[in-house]
């Protein structure tokens, strides 16, 4: 068996065969790795499918534990696990002004280009990460980042005497 140290420091692969695209993955500023365009995107179009293994909830508690996860809730029940058997999609990094979106619709989860997407343009999806769990910090950059990658809490209305 490989020394997992050694897997941490190959460069991850992406699979052909979930996007219609010309991608790659190289070194990102934002974090790790990441997925670049490789050729123009259009806004709209599917970019690529986030693949992997279906588990449950109680699987999903274990391996949240890990230091590096690449876990996408699916639903209630079910969490996509894309350190096995991912199309790549998982190393698409947070952005609090994010240039992709997931769309779920039968059971697969698709990223979309939420805007137009230019060669050697890094893909990016707001993670959302709910607000009432452990706060993670944010590294995007962008002008309007929140500091987190978890959204953050609605205040509640103001109440206001009438007069």
């Amino acid at each position: 068996m490989a020394d997992p140290a050694l897997l941490l420091e190959q460069t991850p692969r992406l699979d052909p065969r979930h996007t219609p695209f010309q991608l790659r993955i190289a070194r990102s500023g934002i974090h790790r790795w990441g997925v670049f365009a490789g050729e123009f995107i259009p806004k709209g179009r599917k970019i690529i499918e986030y693949t992997g293994e279906r588990i449950s909830r109680r699987e999903t508690k274990k391996r949240a534990e890990r230091e590096f996860n690449y876990l996408f809730t699916l639903d209630a029940y079910w969490t996509i696990d894309g350190s096995v058997g991912g199309s790549g999609a998982e190393y698409i990094n947070h952005c609090c002004e994010p240039n992709c979106y997931s769309y779920i619709t039968n059971g697969h989860i698709l990223y979309m280009a939420r805007q137009d997407i230019h060669p050697g343009e890094e893909l990016t999806i707001d993670y959302r990460f709910e607000p009432n769990v452990e706060r993670t910090p944010c590294h995007c950059g962008a002008p309007a980042c929140r500091g987190t990658i978890n959204r953050l809490k609605e205040k509640p209305p103001s109440r206001r005497k009438a007069g």
